[in-house]
């Protein structure tokens, strides 16, 4: 027999090896690039939630008490936090604008929904706390507070 004939009877039986072989690779691979995007979204989520709790106490500080925009702002800026992920501390306990010496906003219980299909991950942000010392704390003719 001839070399070409030898060559055409050993890839006669291996025609379906590379679609198997990349069925399995790619399973892996878009397994990977999914997960990626996931923990690149959890680590999206993770930094907006800092800045919300940031600017959440730097309108605290400067707005009036227990304003309703302070977390309304802090909502637009992650869209699934609700009313109850959100605590307004003014210190000392049951002061008012001319003797609070401080705020603390925490933001916590929060858990991400996952977009990867048939998984339960849904990761629960650790609790974001920042305090600020206190600043005019009065609404009235201060456009951080529209």
């Amino acid at each position: 027999m001839s070399a070409p004939c030898l060559m055409a009877r050993r890839w006669h039986g291996t025609r379906g090896v590379a679609a198997v072989e990349f069925a399995l690779v790619a399973i892996v691979f878009f397994m990977m690039l999914i997960g990626a995007a996931e923990i690149g979204r959890v680590l999206w989520v993770w930094n907006a939630a800092g800045e919300a709790t940031r600017l959440g106490t730097r309108m605290a500080v400067v707005c009036d008490l227990d304003d309703a925009d302070i977390r309304t702002r802090m909502r637009a800026m992650l869209g699934e936090l609700a009313n109850s992920n959100i605590t307004l501390e003014y210190l000392p306990a049951g002061c008012n604008a001319n003797t609070c010496q401080s705020v603390t906003v925490t933001l916590s219980g929060y858990t991400q929904q996952s977009f990867i299909p048939f998984t339960s991950f849904q990761p629960t942000l650790p609790p974001f706390r920042t305090t600020l010392s206190r600043e005019y704390m009065t609404s009235a003719n201060n456009p951080a507070c529209n």
